[in-house]
């Protein structure tokens, strides 16, 4: 028989093989360890305001202070009321505030300047005015009333046109707060306040710059209203002489 040639091969010894392998999986757990650390290091609120880090009662307040402390904002939306439907877009400032308000049945614009306010509607509006008359209408209709300030008139619209009457009336939170959830309007990166966890209605709030509120969704679908231009003129003025009519008397007691 011959003899079984000797294998030339030559294999590192065990010890080497170990700790070759003992190497590699050292290096896979540093990389893995790195990326961990990277990744439990990385700030969500890099580059924001920080009331994302804030308790959601601090964040809500926050929101509250900076709208308050700001002479102007446009609020814009819907507003669900007693099955009725409203959609507001009115620009609001320290002094007055102009826009229009809608409803399934009609719409109209609102001027106010100071303690002047002004009211411009087509016929149908005051015709179903209490007490109105088709001559009344017809003499109103499409012109800039200047609404005498006992009138009840005066009365249910002038707070659309003050901005912390407004606000203070539509933004309500009601239930136990909670936030965290994040998101944008408009582009502007956002922390969600809600209250009962949603059920109660959601503020978003800014985590840029001020932290303003810029969204507001009220408890039970009752409607979304968008809050911007914090902080932007409002030009209110006075329309032209021929567009209005000052009417001195009780609107709702004219017979025409």
């Amino acid at each position: 028989m011959s003899a079984i040639p000797p294998d030339t091969t030559r294999r590192p010894p065990a010890r080497t093989r170990r700790s070759g392998r003992a190497a590699l999986v050292a290096a896979v757990c540093a990389a893995l360890t790195a990326t961990v650390a990277g990744c439990a290091a990385e700030d969500p609120d890099a580059g924001t305001n920080g009331v994302g880090k804030l308790p959601a009662q601090q964040i809500e307040a926050k929101a509250r202070a900076a709208a308050a402390g700001t002479d102007t904002v446009r609020l814009s939306g819907k507003v669900v009321s007693q099955g009725a439907t409203y959609t507001l877009d009115m620009r609001l400032a320290k002094n007055g505030a102009r826009g229009e308000l809608t409803t399934k049945a009609t719409s109209f614009q609102l001027l106010r300047i100071d303690d002047a306010l002004y009211l411009k509607a087509d016929a149908s509006f005051w015709a179903g005015e209490k007490s109105g008359s088709a001559a009344t209408a017809a003499k109103l209709g499409n012109k800039y009333v200047k609404v005498p300030a006992a009138d009840p008139v005066y009365q249910r619209f002038s707070g659309f046109t003050d901005k912390d009457t407004l606000l203070a009336g539509l933004l309500g939170l009601h239930g136990e707060l909670t936030a965290g959830n994040r998101g944008t309007v408009g582009g502007v990166r956002t922390v969600q306040v809600a209250a009962g966890s949603g059920s109660g209605g959601t503020l978003d709030v800014s985590l840029e710059g001020t932290p303003y509120p810029l969204r507001f969704q009220r408890a039970g679908g009752a409607g979304e209203l968008t809050l911007a231009d914090w902080g932007k003129s409002v030009d209110l003025k006075t329309p032209d002489q021929s567009q209005v009519v000052d009417y001195g008397k009780r609107i709702s007691q004219t017979g025409g």
